[in-house]
């Protein structure tokens, strides 16, 4: 692992940012736009540390988004990856996590995993859990591979349960962000704020390693490859509450995490009408977003903004 730091302060934060950097074009440009977003808009919240984590392999980060992710006074951490993790959808990212949380202890109060295609548009408050909570998330955009409340468990998820040590007890209505379908509970792995102590993301990274492989779960991949692809957000739903009693987790406003490119499939009644009710989005294509903040109240001098530095990386 090596580290490249801007930062110079040894004393506890109150919080820290941290996201996962593919060295490819478009995670370095998403990289990018979050820790200006932050920086520029996260009020109280933005000269907070960042890190940003970039798994090595046989590329490397480019050294113009290198120098000026460092100007932004963010720290890089590199960390090595081996060639059938990095094949397997997302098993970097829980890495990357793991590795967050180890260096966080001690040193942040709050750890803030985002994904690279995140903006934050204002000061993110529910960040600073209180007192008794140790986890804050949002749910799922969509059901997907998620299990309905009010139909019998499956296969898949009897699984996590089973490899999580799930007690059904322990399982509580959860209701998606965009279908605004009622499911057991499957957390957004894209946003999480937790307490590093806890040790959330070391066993996330434990419990998938193991059992990622598994013969019965590879079955259910050649099934259907969704399984494939969230086969780690379903873990980290069976981690969360095998670690953590209901009253200890808190669900964020549905201002966090809005998933920009999902807006037409969101029910009119629920969708944003202006930009002053979100915190952070989520985006698919940079471009896109732009041209959504043009069809909401209050989005143009955002578009602008980031008109600005989508020319710029170009």
């Amino acid at each position: 692992m090596s580290t490249t730091s801007a930062e110079g302060s040894d004393n506890k934060e109150q919080l820290t940012f941290t996201t996962v950097v593919y060295p490819m074009q478009r995670s370095e440009t998403d990289a990018l736009l979050l820790v200006e977003s932050i920086r520029a808009f996260a009020g109280s919240l933005s000269r907070a540390p960042i890190w940003c984590f970039v798994p090595q392999y046989s590329k490397q980060l480019s050294a113009s988004i290198e120098k000026r992710l460092v100007g932004l006074n963010v720290t890089i951490i590199s960390f090595d990856i081996d060639p059938e993790t990095r094949n397997f959808f997302f098993a970097a990212d829980i890495q990357a996590a793991a590795l967050a949380e180890s260096m966080a202890i001690d040193r942040t109060q709050f750890l803030v995993w985002l994904g690279s295609n995140t903006v934050v548009l204002q000061e993110p408050t529910d960040f600073l859990l209180a007192g008794d909570k140790n986890l804050g998330y949002r749910p799922v955009h969509h059901t997907n591979v998620g299990s309905l409340y009010d139909q019998p468990v499956d296969t898949f998820w009897s699984l996590v349960y089973r490899h999580c040590e799930v007690g059904q007890d322990w399982i509580f209505p959860m209701k998606t962000h965009i279908d605004n379908n009622v499911i057991r509970p499957y957390f957004n792995a894209g946003i999480l704020v937790t307490r590093p102590d806890k040790g959330l993301f070391r066993k996330w990274h434990d419990r998938f390693f193991e059992v990622y492989k598994a013969p019965e779960f590879a079955a259910l991949y050649e099934k259907d490859e969704r399984y494939v692809i969230f086969v780690h957000q379903a873990l980290l739903s069976g981690v969360i509450l095998a670690q953590f009693a209901p009253d200890e987790i808190t669900e964020l406003p549905p201002g966090y995490n809005y998933p920009t490119h999902l807006f037409d499939e969101d029910s009119p009644a629920h969708r944003p009408s202006a930009i002053g009710g979100l915190v952070t989005v989520r985006y698919e294509d940079p471009a896109q977003i732009s041209d959504w903040f043009e069809r909401i109240e209050g989005g143009d001098a955002f578009r602008q903004w980031l008109g600005d530095r989508i020319k710029h990386q170009e």
